[in-house]
């Protein structure tokens, strides 16, 4: 199906026909992301940090989980009060 990519204000859109969201379970919200070139609409997860954890786990089992950046302390925070 080809479709019209339509001017919105400053941005661009496109119609989808309702049957398509409906088959997709895309009724009122998608989480929208592009990949390899094609832009790709899905069911918003419930819990955007769900498999964090698990992930966090591997990264340390693997030994990938180095500090990116230095740990250093700024000039002043001996001069902080907690």
């Amino acid at each position: 199906m080809t479709v019209t990519i339509r001017r919105l204000g400053n941005s661009r859109g496109i119609i989808i026909p309702k049957p398509m969201l409906k088959e997709a379970g895309l009724l009122k919200e998608a989480e929208i992301t592009l990949e390899r070139g094609a832009i790709v609409l899905r069911k918003p997860r419930r819990n955007p940090r769900a498999g964090w954890a698990e992930a966090s786990h591997k990264l340390a089992q693997a030994g990938d989980d180095k500090l990116l950046w230095p740990e250093f302390a700024n000039r002043d925070d001996g001069d902080l009060k907690w």
